[in-house]
């Protein structure tokens, strides 16, 4: 998906003996988003813009040896050893030795020769990337920060190389003192990697300047020159993963807080000692009224949380992998009154959200696991509410929410006088569009445009090859036996039977009171070997939406 920028300017930081001046240059061709003032939280947010940097250059996917030199090695040997061999059955084995020796010293020449020839090239290419990397990392590394500034907060977004981390700033006012002038929107920003060594220097005894340099939407015809313009092509897995990202906050989570010394004897045990076999995981057991107990595998190590009690209504115990990311939060720790960690369950996405000073959020969302990136995560979209609201109902709620930049499901539903399961689905079709992202710490939906042009939504009507196959099981008649029982708490037990090729499958799933679906179970290949981690197969989908259907919730 290719994304065109256009910068007024180039992003900057100025230190000076005593003030320093941080200034982002905007994407001018979004509406004129900009934000004036200066910081108050200094070091706080030296730390989180620090961890958010350490989030974009994180890339831990397994990286295997360069065998390349070997197996060219080896395919020059083949001839020489299959010669050998012929020869020794030829029995005119000393003829043959003799030949090969010729050839040998032959061709050990001429791979001097070639090594004198390249050498030269092959230095001048190191050079070049010693340059690149010193000098001009953005070359390097493509680094993509998107920046919204609200009426209360302004924050920033940001992916990991390897698309399996997300990480958000949130950045309430009072983080900011003598604030002069601000523009409500989203926009990206001309972010270097040379500016975070730049960040480095915030020292507290000097006053920052803070900028999203509004000079940058100013009309200079005659100028034109001082605009850099980026086209960047993103892969379909970055944007497919914010909007991941955004479902998967939405759902119903195992919330509980953490103090920063917990997550301090995490990262310090994960310095500590290096695993050489699996399994690589961390064991949350959560008690109702008791520590939380972190057990370290494959050492099996238990950290006793002592500061931090699970207030949860019934006992849990969750597994995450992919745990050494983790390590992107040790340089939040001095700074962070707590940790509140949400859990989807295990092998689900989780987030670790840092309470700084002021109204200073860090949120650091990890995948299940570094190779399953955001876009192969889960179809969290697909758990959430799928009522069917006609385009004039969601234009409306959005539109409600675009005159206030956030508000919850509750207060726009009293507002504009509708159901809060309408308003609900109304939203989750907008995050899935990337146009509104749920908030997690204050419960409420906020206007994100993630692309000055909103995303095609008819073309995110199936999420996933799940989803299609579901709506052709209803539209082929295949699928009978339906049956809805309701249980305590406002829940409904559906069960069906489906008709496939060569066999019926036997699904049965649960739907809370907010109708989302909390657990499910299928008789399929896809159920058995991937469970919800990669979301519902098509048999537990179809099963929802013929109930929908019936009670008239779902097209």
């Amino acid at each position: 998906m290719l994304f065109n920028y256009k910068y007024g300017g180039t992003s900057s930081v100025k230190n000076k003996a005593g003030q320093t001046a941080m200034s982002f240059a905007p994407d001018s061709l979004r509406e004129p988003t900009f934000f004036v003032g200066q910081l108050h939280k200094k070091i706080a947010f030296r730390e989180a813009i620090s961890a958010l940097n350490a989030v974009v250059v994180s890339d831990l996917r397994f990286k295997p040896r360069d065998k390349s030199a070997y197996l060219a090695w080896a395919k020059e040997q083949e001839e020489v050893w299959l010669a050998q061999y012929l020869g020794e059955i030829a029995g005119d084995e000393a003829n043959i030795k003799q030949r090969i020796e010729d050839i040998s010293v032959e061709l050990a020449g001429v791979e001097e020769q070639e090594r004198g020839v390249m050498q030269h090239f092959y230095k001048k290419q190191r050079e070049y990337f010693n340059y690149l990397y010193k000098k001009d990392f953005d070359a390097w590394i493509v680094l993509d920060p998107v920046i919204t500034t609200h009426p209360d907060s302004i924050f920033f977004e940001c992916f990991s190389q390897d698309e399996s981390t997300y990480g958000k700033l949130s950045c309430g006012y009072n983080v900011f003192k003598n604030i002069d002038e601000f523009s409500c929107g989203t926009t990206n920003i001309d972010y270097s990697a040379a500016l975070y060594n730049e960040f480095q220097k915030i020292r507290n005894y000097k006053e920052t300047d803070f900028r999203v340099d509004p000079s940058g939407f100013e009309i200079q015809t005659e100028d034109q020159d001082l605009y850099k313009e980026v086209k960047i092509d993103l892969p379909e897995s970055w944007v497919r993963g914010f909007l991941q990202v955004s479902s998967a906050m939405t759902m119903p989570l195992i919330r509980f807080d953490l103090h920063p010394m917990d997550i301090h004897s995490i990262c310090q045990l994960l310095r500590r000692f290096k695993e050489t076999h699996g399994p690589r995981s961390l064991r949350f057991q959560l008690r109702p009224g008791q520590p939380v107990k972190v057990l370290v595998e494959p050492w099996n190590k238990e950290i006793i949380c002592r500061r931090s009690i699970y207030h949860g209504p019934k006992a849990e115990e969750v597994r995450i992998w992919g745990r050494r990311r983790l390590l992107i939060l040790e340089r939040l720790i001095p700074q962070a009154k707590k940790f509140t960690v949400s859990f989807l369950g295990s092998g689900l996405p989780s987030f670790y959200e840092a309470q700084l000073e002021g109204d200073m959020v860090f949120t650091l969302g990890l995948s299940g696991w570094t190779d399953n990136d955001w876009s192969r995560a889960g179809n969290f979209d697909l758990l959430a509410p799928r009522l069917e609201v006609d385009d004039w109902t969601k234009q409306t709620v959005f539109e409600a929410l675009k005159s206030t930049y956030f508000e919850s499901v509750d207060s726009l539903a009293e507002r504009l006088e509708l159901g809060t399961d309408i308003v609900s689905a109304s939203l989750q079709a907008y995050t899935q569009a990337g146009r509104v992202i749920f908030d997690p710490t204050l419960g409420v939906y906020r206007l994100r445009e993630l692309h000055r042009e909103p995303l095609d939504m008819k073309l995110l009507r199936f999420a996933s090859p799940q989803e299609e196959k579901a709506n052709k099981i209803l539209d082929q008649n295949r699928l009978s036996n339906l049956s809805a029982e309701s249980q305590q708490n406002g829940q409904t037990r559906l069960s069906a039977q489906i008709k496939g090729q060569q066999r019926n499958y036997q699904c049965q799933l649960l739907i809370d009171a907010d109708d989302r679906m909390v657990q499910a179970e299928c008789n399929c290949n896809h159920f058995q070997m991937n469970k919800l981690r990669k979301g519902p197969c098509e048999h537990i989908l179809a099963t929802r939406m013929a109930h929908n259907r019936k009670t008239g919730k779902l097209i």
